[in-house]
């Protein structure tokens, strides 16, 4: 099993959401974060002022998939949430040893 992590735009997530649906992944947990990479944040104006907007929205979206699975979700992911521009975000892919159903007692690829 692997955990996906991705960092993306949150204007694309329902794409993405969709597109893991699409594989049979059910469930993930999403939540609102603030970082820059190479784009070093936004410039806005306000009131006439221009300000530098250092920590940009993001979105960080963590899911488990079986291995056999892995590289489909990855292709998913890219191409619901690729836009072509700078800030797009980014996949990171841990190993995950052991998975347990709270509920059930489940175990491994059972428990996702």
């Amino acid at each position: 099993m692997k955990k996906i992590e991705i960092i993306m735009r949150p204007f694309r997530m329902e794409n993405v959401k969709q597109a893991l649906a699409d594989l049979g992944i059910q469930g993930m947990t999403v939540a609102e974060a603030k970082g820059f990479g190479r784009q070093g944040g936004r410039k806005e104006h306000y009131r006439g002022a221009e300000q530098h907007v250092e920590f940009v929205s993001k979105v960080k979206i963590e899911v488990v998939v079986d291995d056999a699975v892995l590289d489909q979700a990855v292709d998913a992911i890219i191409n619901a949430a690729r836009t072509g521009q700078v800030g797009d975000g980014k996949i990171f892919i841990y190993p995950v040893e052991e998975a347990i159903r709270i509920r059930t007692g489940d175990r491994g690829t059972e428990a996702l």
